[in-house]
């Protein structure tokens, strides 16, 4: 009913440009379409047909590099630069374009990697919330820096890192920034950025909940006021109450689906490794070796995401002699395969959705974090949720083949695997009840619906 819906308020979504931050923005747009409000993505020409989501709008923003997005531009800093002249621009011209429509836009929910929408908002006098697509965790650290109460690098002899709420951090569960802050100082600089003007936010959002890392968020509140809205992970694997809501709506590749379903039906329950480096992550070919030679001899039954550009890294012997155990794709969609009976392991570099989409489906996981934020959630996974198991690099940062084979086995096979299967479970159950009616995460989002409503019935004269 239209008109109902114009007094629940009209929200911009924005994420940055990359499959790990459009899925976790773009099903917070769902949760609140579901709830009444109108929601309205805004992403960049370059990644706009790649999305396509029911009841949610998408509209154009330019990032500078209409044609072929961040590889056209080749350097973060220059891109990020580009990005926040462009996106300014024409962000303010599309919330002027509603203005004068039936339904003017009341909040931007932004990237927090995009601290300019911020401005734009308070510009034209909207409400404006931050978005955090990292853990809780990860974000407290970020904020003690940006607040000058921490200062880089860390180093082995200041170790561990004793922050409020946060269980002790030795250097190998460090974000690989605040080690070597020199490795990639336009990341870091964004990831500092992120609290530049953060005191001026109305809402500040994170992708987390309450029962996971309630405690983590509230030793960090005072700077980083976040109210935990996750996980967000499609309705059908959670509560179920969006209809037909099965996928996140956005893919940058196109996914095989229908082949791997139908070589996992052929599998016992519990039976296959499913293997996946998220969207960003690239390997040396000595770590793909190792990780082939790991699967050969470990006799066990596996899925393996390899992108296409990564392929020509696998080993020549490889794909010939693991037909009968192995099968290899360039992209799948993860969600399905992790909710499929017959996996029963997932083999993560521990990005954040792909953690919290392992736990919300209740699959153990084997974590092989390489950069960023990656090597803190791969702590969390075996030491604090104890739902996995970390694999140790050697001293050249490979993880060996018999490394991954004492990982499989210990998850898949021993005394400890039936204890992290029933903590992977309950987890399971927590991100179940957190997003559903009454949940801790559901009733942060009614909230802030709540608040929308308010302010748009004033706005519109209601």
């Amino acid at each position: 009913n239209g008109g109902q819906t114009n007094e629940r308020g009209h929200v911009l979504v924005l994420p940055y440009p990359s499959q790990g931050h459009i899925n976790p923005l773009l099903q917070f747009a769902k949760r609140l379409a579901s709830k009444g409000v109108k929601a309205t993505l805004a992403t960049t020409h370059y990644t706009l047909n790649s999305i396509s989501a029911a009841h949610i709008g998408v509209e154009p923003i330019s990032d500078g590099f209409d044609e072929g997005g961040f590889s056209q531009a080749g350097n973060v800093d220059f891109y990020l630069k580009s990005f926040r002249d462009h996106g300014s621009r024409t962000l303010a011209e599309l919330i002027q374009k509603f203005s004068n429509s039936a339904t003017p836009v009341n909040c931007v929910v932004y990237d927090s990697f995009l601290p300019w929408a911020l401005d734009v908002a308070k510009q034209h006098g909207i409400y404006g919330a931050a978005f955090f697509t990292n853990s809780a965790t990860v974000c407290s650290i970020f904020a003690h820096i940006h607040h000058g109460l921490l200062t880089l690098p860390l180093t082995p002899e200041t170790a561990p890192l004793l922050l409020p709420g946060l269980p002790p951090l030795y250097f190998p569960d460090l974000p690989s920034f605040l080690r070597f802050p020199d490795s990639y100082p336009a990341y870091l600089a964004m990831k500092l950025s992120q609290y530049s003007n953060l005191n001026q936010a109305d809402w500040v959002f994170s992708n987390t909940f309450e029962e996971l890392e309630g405690k983590e968020a509230r030793g960090v509140s005072e700077i980083w006021p976040a109210k935990l809205i996750g996980p967000m992970v499609p309705s059908a694997y959670l509560d179920e109450r969006i209809k037909g809501d099965r996928g996140y709506g956005s893919s940058l590749w196109k996914p095989l689906s229908e082949e791997c379903i139908e070589w996992l039906e052929t599998k016992p329950s519990n039976s296959v490794v499913y293997v996946s480096f998220g969207s960003m992550v690239s390997l040396s070919e000595e770590q793909i070796a190792e990780l082939a030679w790991g699967l050969k001899e470990s006799n066990m039954y596996f899925l393996w995401v390899v992108r296409d550009s990564e392929q020509q890294k696998l080993p020549k012997w490889f794909l010939d002699s693991v037909q009968e155990k192995g099968k290899v794709v360039t992209w799948c969609n993860q969600l399905e395969m992790l909710a499929h009976r017959t996996v029963g392991c997932f083999v993560t570099h521990c990005g954040w959705n792909s953690t919290l989409e392992g736990l919300s489906l209740g699959v153990p996981m084997i974590g092989v974090p390489k950069w960023t934020d990656q090597l803190t959630d791969a702590k969390f996974v075996e030491e604090i949720w104890e739902i996995g198991v970390r694999a140790k690099e050697d001293e050249v940062g490979v993880v060996r083949k018999d490394e991954l084979l004492r990982c499989l086995k210990e998850v898949m096979e021993g005394d400890k695997s039936k204890e992290i299967k029933r903590n992977a479970n309950k987890w399971r159950d927590s991100a179940m009840k957190t997003i559903t009616e009454g949940g801790s995460s559901d009733k942060c989002i009614d909230e802030f619906v709540q608040h929308l409503m308010a302010s748009y019935q004033n706005l519109n004269g209601l």
